[in-house]
């Protein structure tokens, strides 16, 4: 699942790190991570588009293997850090942005800020349409306080049995889950900014009790609707994490989208359904204006 020909590149003076596949002078796609992950959800994703476009895919700062980047933390911080990355690969041309869960929303943040670097946008389960976020994304947090000194290691075997149980619940078929990814999750985890940049993430988006806060989502799409960007939404309708609800306030709230509903599929349709996914992807790339609807 560790994806071996990843490169690290200097962004503002900090290593990124970052793969790269295809040709120069494909069409360009920018892979973005959900909460706590990392470029390897994309893994097959960028395998796939690979023939034909330029596809780039990143470890956001402080998750994954890059290192915390003073400043840029949250969908602004996230965001500011593509734009940064395009620029030290001296990729100028408008991108094809696909963004899962947290990463939908730090795409939408990318296009509402700089449309002109934008050609599209694919948002696969993404926050950013509703207040619930299941409790399958608590155990993320367990992982980050089990890296705490002293008080850590009470946590330790629960974040590791309920951590596993939520990567099982990323899928509808949990045989998608391999010891790999497990044992890669756990490499994230024990990451030096990991808990810091999850924590400080997770705060700035919304609280366990009470949910996602309104205020950003509505802030947020009032702006991409000002950008104007050509999007489609995708969506698992088996997701645990941000339930299928979220693809039918998107759709609601995005009239001139796209749309896709996965059968039988959960939070990452992109590795449950990856070659579908792709298939989808790169006619949404060849033809971004499409209104095409599957629901």
């Amino acid at each position: 699942m560790t994806a071996t020909d990843t490169t690290y590149v200097e962004v503002d003076g900090h290593p990124v790190r970052v793969r790269e596949s295809g040709p120069a002078d494909g069409e360009p796609v920018v892979l973005v991570h959900g909460i706590g992950r990392s470029l390897e959800d994309w893994q097959p994703t960028q395998d796939l588009l690979a023939d034909d476009h330029r596809v780039i895919s990143l470890d956001l700062p402080g998750f994954g293997l890059t290192r915390r980047m003073k400043g840029h933390w949250g969908l602004e911080g996230f965001a500011r850090a593509v734009v940064a990355l395009l620029d030290a690969l001296d990729e100028k041309r408008p991108v094809h942005v696909m963004g899962n869960s947290l990463g939908g929303a730090v795409a939408m943040t990318l296009a509402a800020n700089h449309p002109d670097r934008v050609a599209s946008l694919l948002l696969v389960n993404s926050a950013g349409f509703g207040r619930e976020a299941n409790v399958s994304l608590l155990p993320m947090a367990y992982g980050a306080l089990s890296s705490l000194p002293v008080v850590g290691r009470r946590f330790r075997p629960l974040a590791r049995a309920t951590g596993i149980q939520s990567m099982r619940d990323v899928f509808f078929d949990p045989s998608h889950l391999t010891d790999e990814m497990v044992r890669h999750a756990g490499e994230l985890n024990r990451q030096p900014d990991f808990r810091v940049t999850f924590m400080a993430t997770a705060a700035r988006l919304g609280l366990p009790v009470v949910g996602t806060y309104p205020w950003w989502r509505r802030a947020l799409l009032a702006r991409l609707e000002m950008a104007d960007v050509p999007t489609m939404v995708v969506w698992g309708d088996a997701d645990n994490v941000l339930p299928a609800k979220h693809f039918h306030a998107a759709v609601s709230a995005l009239p001139n989208a796209g749309s896709h509903l996965f059968p039988d599929t959960g939070h990452m349709p992109q590795l449950e359904r990856a070659e579908e996914f792709a298939e989808l992807a790169a006619a949404f790339v060849a033809d971004p204006g499409r209104r095409a609807t599957t629901v």
